[in-house]
């Protein structure tokens, strides 16, 4: 067998493998259907409910302000793009299956950070998966200008199961924004990202998530960090779902290199949500932060996890908060240190409330409404992780915590 076919065989053993958390999927009730195929010259050729959604995500859809676009469509690839500008310098992006059969060397970054048979999940992207975005920066090319990679269910019953590979060379950049929805009444995403930052290289991975409230979500994420390299992971998840899992991972395997990851989410209606975050420190003289802010209200159950696994020298700090709005709602923060060296610094803070009646008066007493010191409130909870991001994509994340504070609100 060759290398594609062993990773099959591993998969179809493991597709009755639930995972360790959240609500199980039976995946056989969806659709595995291929589309047809289909590419388009502008993302403005785009259904206009998903160009809406687009917009309201902040997908630059003229493409002036980025400096490369990836679009998918259920399991159709509708436009790959890179400026003439960073092409010139060899960024590429383009599917995974495309990359593939272009570079022999991708090989070695397919299912290297996350295993084929980690559960049910990761074995039906490698068996009925398709696509999924390549993203490549070669050695001392500095991507600042965002990259953007959308990936959008339109087809009822659709099950979008991608596997994307992410490779940002040593001491180069890249500011790689996702934007993810679906439209239909029934849909599952199966999200598996592959990131790879090598020596000095810095990668900012900006996702925004904007479901529906009968969709289940599976993103599955693991970083590679090599010495002096910088992973900063922003997850934003502005609207209700049905059910969302994922505990993206940070190794931290040089010297020197460094991780944050920050969630953020409004928890509403009936939905289950299982979120978090793993860095596992290896390298010497690493550092590391987990920060977690979520709005739970209606009847729905939001688990907040976060590990940390310290090794010689390694500073990490996991930051898990709270916000129930209705009488309903639950929260749960499980904080978890592991140190397997003296010399390594671990600590956690974890909180979940109710907003302070105190805080209200204070603020209606200076001439807020009652509503209006809700969202001041609200929207302060939510103020977290935003000093790591580039200034390009400050302004962008500010606005979408503004629609996540009103749907907050009901």
């Amino acid at each position: 067998m060759n290398w594609r076919e062993i990773l099959k065989e591993r998969a179809r053993k493991a597709l009755n493998k639930k995972a360790p958390y959240g609500t199980d999927i039976v995946l056989s009730n969806y659709s595995w259907k291929v589309s047809e195929s289909v590419v388009i010259d502008s993302l403005k050729a785009l259904p206009k409910p998903l160009l809406e959604r687009s917009k309201a995500m902040g997908v630059d859809v003229d493409e002036k302000s980025v400096s490369g676009t990836y679009l998918q469509l259920d399991t159709n690839v509708l436009r790959t793009y890179v400026t003439e500008k960073f092409k010139k310098y060899g960024v590429y992006v383009m599917s995974v299956e495309d990359a593939i059969k272009k570079f022999d060397w991708v090989r070695n970054h397919y299912w290297k950070a996350i295993p084929v048979d980690l559960d049910k999940y990761t074995a039906i992207t490698e068996l009925y998966g398709r696509h999924g975005y390549f993203i490549y920066v070669p050695p001392g090319v500095k991507v600042r200008e965002p990259l953007q990679a959308c990936l959008f269910i339109h087809r009822e019953g659709t099950a979008q199961a991608v596997h994307n590979i992410i490779v940002v060379d040593e001491d180069a950049e890249l500011n790689l924004m996702t934007a993810c929805a679906a439209l239909p009444t029934r849909a599952i995403h199966i999200g598996v990202s592959e990131f790879y930052i090598k020596r000095n290289a810095k990668l900012t991975f900006t996702m925004v998530h904007y479901w529906g409230p009968t969709h289940h979500v599976r993103p599955r994420a693991t970083a590679i960090v090599e010495e002096g390299g910088l992973f900063i992971n922003y997850y934003v998840h502005i609207a209700p779902v049905k059910s969302l899992q994922m505990f993206p991972t940070a190794i931290l395997k040089g010297a020197n290199a460094q991780a944050y990851l920050t969630t953020i989410l409004v928890g509403s209606k009936d939905a289950h949500i299982d979120v978090g975050g793993r860095i596992i420190f290896k390298g010497a003289d690493t550092r590391g932060e987990i920060a977690s802010r979520s709005l739970i209200r209606d009847n729905a159950h939001v688990i907040m996890r976060g590990e940390l696994i310290g090794g010689t020298q390694s500073r990490g700090h996991i930051d898990c908060k709270g916000l129930l709005l209705s009488p309903k709602a639950i929260g749960e923060a499980i904080p978890v240190l592991k140190s397997i060296n003296e010399s390594a610094e671990l600590t956690h803070e974890a909180a979940i409330g109710r907003i302070s009646r105190d805080e209200l008066e204070y603020l209606m007493s200076k001439g807020f409404t009652e509503e209006e010191a809700v969202s001041l409130i609200v929207r302060g909870f939510l103020e977290v992780g935003i000093e790591r991001l580039p200034l390009q994509l400050r302004k962008y994340v500010s606005n979408v915590l503004d629609i996540i504070t009103k749907y907050a609100k009901g």
